[in-house]
C-alpha cells in the first residue's frame, strides 16, 4: 500500500510502534535496538496477523537461497532476540506464538496509521493489502471488567503476571505546558510496585520482585537497597526528612499487611503496625494515616510518626471502601477516595471525601461527574490523591467510553476550608491505568504508577481421567477483558462477556477458532451468562446503573439467535446458576448490604420461591450449583482468611458439611466439576502465586496448577474434557509529572 507524499505507514501493537519504512521499532516513544534480521522476521509476521507463517516462508523472505547460513539456528536466534525486545515469552506469548512443527504467528492487536515524514518519501510499497485497514485485530476487543480500583491494587501488590499493554492508537498527546516522562522501564517479568517520590523530589523508591530500589531522578542512576533476607517490602510513602520510608510487608502466608519504617542510609527496618497498609505521613512527620482491613470491614487509622498511639478515625460502610488518605497542608484533615458498590447495580459510585480529624465529621468534596460533565455516574477514581502545598487536589479519573479503562490525572483548587473553587484541569492524557500517586513536598513533582490490566479466557485440557491438566492456552487473543461463564452444550465453544466496544456484551467462541460470535449486544450492560436446562437457550442479567432503583432483569435468549425475552425481575440479583438435564433446578440470589437470599425459579415461567435455609451473611460470598442439581457450595472469597473453607449444602435433605482448604490464605472462586463429584477451586497463599485446586467432596485436595497470573475461576466443559479459565495479568512502570 502506498501512502501519500509526506506520510509513511506506522504499525502499532501494545506500547510498540513499528516503522517499516525506516526499520525502526519504538517502545512508548523510545527507540529499541533490533538487528535487521529479527526486524525482517517481525515484518513478515505483521504482514499476516493471526495467521501462521511457516519456517519455509520466513527462510525465503529473510534468508534467500544465496545466503549461506545455518538457517534453523539463525531463525531461532532471531525469534529469541525479537521476544527479548518485546518482553515476550514462548511459554506465555502475547505477541509471537510458536506453532509446533509449523512456524510462528503474531497474536497481538495490530493497528495502522499514517505518520508525518519530513523527507516527503513515498510510503513503503512492501506493505501488503492485508494491513490496509485502520485497525487490524481479532473480532474480540475488550477492556478491564474490574473497575473497582481496590481489586486492581491487590492484584498489583500480589505481583501478578503482565499484559502486553494498552491500545495507544489515535490517542491525543498530554498538555504541552507540563512535562511528564517515564522513570522506570521494567519488563513484563518484573512490574513496578509502589513508586514513591521523596519529599525533596530527588529520589524515587520502588520495588519489584527482584528487590527494593532507589533511583536518583535527575540522572536515572538506580541502586538496590540492602535489606534483611526474606524481607520484601513495598514502599508506600516517605517521611519529610527524605531519609526514611514507610513500606508495606506481608510477613506470612496468612498474615495481614504490616507497616514498617525503613532508613535509606543504613540501619534495621522497624515495625510500625502489625496490621496496616496504604499509609500516608503528614508534612511534619508527626502523624501517619493508614488503612486496616478490607470491605466490608475496612477502617482508617491514625498513629504517631513512631508508630505509637494508634486510633481509629473512620469506618467504611458495609458496601464501601477507602482509598489511600492524603494529608492537608496543615495536618488537620484527610482526603480520600470512597468507593461504594450497591448490590445488584452496574458499577459503583465514587467520590472524594474529606475527614476533619478534630470533629470527626466527613463530607463529600466532589464526584467525578462534578469535575467533568462528560463522565457519568459509573466513572471511577484512582485509589490515591495528592494534596499539594498550594491547596490543590490531584487525582486520577477514568475517561469516557470507549476509553473507560484509561485513567488520567486532573487537579482542582481548594479554599482554606477544603471546598472546591473553580474548575478542574487536566494534567495528563495518556492510555493505561494509574495506581500509586504521590508528590514532592512543594507539589512540583508528581510520581505515579501506570499499569495495564487485562482478563482473558484460557483453555486447559483435562488428562489422565482428570488427574492432570495441560498448560493453559490463551483463547481470546486481545488485550482487553474477556471473562468466561459457561460452555455450549456440545462443549465446543466458550460463552463469555467482553466490553470490547465500551459496553459488556455476550459472545461465544469455538476453542479451535480465533474469532468470537456475538450472542447478546445492544446498548445495555449485560453479564453472568449461564446455560439454561433446555440446553438450547441462555440466561443472563441486565443490571441497572448506579443510582437507578430499577430491579435487575433476568433474561433468556436462544443460542441460535433471536430476540431476548424477560424471565423475571427482582431487586439486586447478583448471580444465577442452573443444573444440567435431567435436573431443572435453577437458582439466583438477591442481596442486600448484609445478607444474601437464595431463590429457586422455574426456567420457563420465571416463578420463584425463597430457599429460607440458605440465608447467607454478605461477606464477599460466592456460591455454585452442582450440575446434577443436588448440592450447593458456599464460600467466602474475601481475604486473607485464617481458615478458608467450603460449605456443602444438600438440596435434597438440607444437610451440610464443611471442607477446609488449609495452607491457603484465601479462596477466590469455586465451580463444580462436570460430574458433580469435586470442585475446581482457585486459591492464593500470599506467596505471589495463585493455585488451581481440585477438591473432592471428602475434602481431599490436589494442586493442579500454579501461576503468577491471577486465576479468577475455572469453568468446566459439560463433557468434562476441558476447563475455561479466567486469568488476569498486569504490567506497570513509574512516571513523573512536573507541574508549575
Amino acid at each position: 500500500m502506498a501512502s501519500s507524499a509526506g506520510q509513511r505507514q506506522l504499525l502499532k501493537f501494545g506500547v510498540f510502534d513499528v516503522d517499516l519504512a525506516t526499520g525502526e521499532i519504538r517502545k512508548a516513544g523510545m527507540r529499541l535496538k533490533l538487528a535487521p534480521q529479527p526486524f525482517q522476521v517481525l515484518q513478515v509476521l505483521l504482514e499476516h496477523p493471526h495467521k501462521v507463517v511457516t519456517r519455509e516462508e520466513l527462510r525465503e523472505r529473510v534468508w534467500p537461497d544465496n545466503t549461506f547460513v545455518d538457517y534453523e539456528l539463525a531463525l531461532k536466534k532471531a525469534i529469541n532476540r525479537l521476544r527479548d525486545v518485546l518482553g515476550d515469552s514462548a511459554d506465555n506469548p502475547h505477541f509471537i506464538e510458536t506453532v509446533p512443527r509449523r512456524g510462528y504467528r503474531f497474536i497481538g492487536t495490530l493497528t495502522s496509521r499514517e505518520a508525518e515524514d519530513n523527507s516527503a518519501c513515498i510510503g513503503d510499497s512492501r506493505l501488503p493489502s492485508a494491513v490496509d485497514a485502520t485497525t487490524i485485530a481479532p473480532d474480540a476487543r475488550s477492556s478491564a471488567v474490574f473497575t473497582r480500583w481496590r481489586i486492581v491494587a491487590v492484584l498489583a501488590l500480589l505481583l501478578v503476571g503482565m499484559a502486553p499493554g494498552w491500545l495507544v492508537a489515535h490517542w491525543r498527546h498530554g498538555p504541552s505546558a507540563l512535562k511528564h516522562r517515564r522513570l522506570t522501564a521494567n519488563s513484563q517479568e518484573a512490574p513496578v510496585i509502589g513508586g514513591v517520590i521523596s519529599p525533596n523530589g530527588d529520589y524515587l523508591a520502588f520495588a519489584d520482585k527482584t528487590g527494593f530500589y532507589l533511583q536518583q531522578i535527575a540522572n536515572g542512576e538506580t541502586h538496590a537497597l540492602t535489606l534483611p533476607a526474606g524481607f520484601n517490602p513495598v514502599p508506600v510513602c516517605w517521611y519529610p526528612d527524605s531519609a526514611h520510608i514507610v513500606a508495606d510487608w506481608v510477613e506470612g502466608p496468612k498474615s495481614p499487611t504490616s507497616l514498617w519504617q525503613i532508613p535509606i542510609m543504613g540501619g534495621a527496618p522497624r515495625k510500625l503496625s502489625d496490621n496496616g497498609e496504604f499509609a500516608s505521613v503528614s508534612r511534619d512527620g508527626s502523624q501517619i494515616a493508614f488503612l486496616r482491613g478490607d470491605s466490608p470491614n475496612q477502617e482508617m487509622w491514625v498513629m504517631r510518626g513512631n508508630g505509637e498511639d494508634s486510633r481509629r478515625v473512620a469506618v467504611a460502610t458495609q458496601t464501601s471502601s477507602f482509598g489511600q488518605p492524603a494529608w492537608s497542608p496543615d495536618g488537620k484533615r484527610l482526603a480520600f477516595a470512597t468507593d461504594t458498590l450497591e448490590p445488584g447495580q452496574w458499577g459503583s459510585s465514587m467520590n472524594v471525601t474529606m475527614l476533619d480529624l478534630g470533629s470527626g465529621q466527613q463530607r463529600v468534596v466532589f464526584t467525578p461527574h462534578d469535575t467533568n460533565p462528560d463522565l457519568d455516574s459509573t466513572a471511577q477514581l484512582g485509589p490515591a490523591l495528592v494534596w499539594t502545598a498550594d491547596n490543590h487536589l490531584i487525582y486520577a479519573v477514568t475517561e469516557p467510553p470507549p476509553n473507560q479503562t484509561d485513567f488520567n490525572l486532573w487537579q482542582i483548587a481548594l479554599d482554606d476550608s477544603g471546598r472546591v473553587t473553580g474548575r478542574a484541569s487536566r494534567l495528563t492524557s495518556t492510555p493505561g491505568g494509574i495506581l500509586y500517586l504521590n508528590g514532592s513536598v512543594n507539589g512540583t513533582k508528581i510520581a505515579y504508577t501506570k499499569f495495564s490490566f487485562t482478563s482473558s479466557v484460557y483453555i486447559s485440557e483435562l488428562r489422565a481421567n482428570g488427574a492432570a491438566i495441560s498448560a493453559p492456552q490463551r483463547l481470546t487473543l486481545d488485550d482487553w477483558t474477556d471473562i468466561p461463564f459457561a460452555w455450549t452444550p456440545d462443549s465446543k465453544s466458550v460463552i463469555f462477556v467482553s466490553d470490547r466496544d465500551g459496553t459488556f456484551h455476550i459472545f461465544k467462541q469455538q476453542i479451535d477458532q480465533t474469532i468470537a460470535e456475538l450472542l447478546v449486544g445492544g446498548g445495555e450492560q449485560v453479564n453472568i451468562p449461564r446455560l439454561a436446562p433446555d440446553n438450547s437457550s441462555l440466561f443472563y442479567l441486565v443490571w441497572p446503573k448506579v443510582g437507578d432503583s430499577a430491579p435487575t432483569r433476568l433474561m433468556r435468549v436462544s443460542l441460535a439467535g433471536g430476540s431476548p425475552q424477560e424471565v423475571l425481575r427482582d431487586n439486586r440479583i447478583g448471580n444465577i446458576q442452573c443444573a444440567r438435564p435431567p435436573s431443572r433446578v435453577c437458582i439466583y440470589h438477591s442481596e442486600s448490604a448484609t445478607e444474601l437470599n437464595l431463590f429457586r425459579f422455574d426456567p420457563v415461567t420465571g416463578k420463584s420461591e425463597i430457599l429460607p435455609q440458605f440465608k447467607i451473611e454478605n461477606r464477599a460470598p460466592g456460591w455454585n450449583l452442582s450440575p446434577d442439581g443436588k448440592t450447593l457450595v458456599t464460600m467466602t472469597v474475601e481475604g486473607p482468611q485464617q481458615d478458608p473453607s467450603l460449605r456443602l449444602h444438600s438440596l435434597e435433605d438440607g444437610s451440610g458439611r464443611t471442607v477446609r482448604v488449609k495452607a491457603w490464605a484465601r479462596i477466590h472462586g469455586g465451580d463444580f466439576a462436570a460430574d458433580s463429584k469435586s470442585l475446581w477451586v482457585t486459591a492464593f497463599a500470599n506467596t505471589g502465586k495463585w493455585s488451581l485446586l481440585n477438591v473432592d467432596l471428602q475434602g481431599n485436595i490436589r494442586t493442579m496448577l500454579e501461576d503468577t497470573d491471577v486465576i479468577q475461576w475455572a469453568v468446566p466443559a459439560p463433557d468434562g474434557k476441558h476447563l475455561a479459565l479466567a486469568k488476569s495479568r498486569s504490567t506497570s512502570n513509574a512516571w513523573l509529572l512536573e507541574r508549575q
